[in-house]
């Protein structure tokens, strides 16, 4: 009777075992998700940042053909 127990008790702790290591693989997939959705804003300002510099240059570049074309005035 004892060897039947204990049987069951070792495939019990084996079926949790195994799920334990499917929710391990699915907490570390969602860590990696997380991150990649933490990093996004931070990426969205760099870019903005670099967009407002080229829209400075473009300004200043801009500048420059008017006051050569004499239409600063204008």
């Amino acid at each position: 009777m004892t060897d039947n127990v204990e049987s069951l008790i070792l495939e019990h702790l084996r079926h949790i075992r195994s799920k334990m290591d499917a929710v391990s693989l699915d907490m570390s997939d969602i860590k990696s998700r997380v991150s990649s959705l933490e990093e996004t804003p931070g990426q969205l300002l760099v870019m903005m940042g670099g967009l407002g510099k080229r829209m400075d240059r473009f300004d200043e570049r801009l500048g420059r053909i008017e006051r050569r074309l004499d239409l600063e005035n204008a």
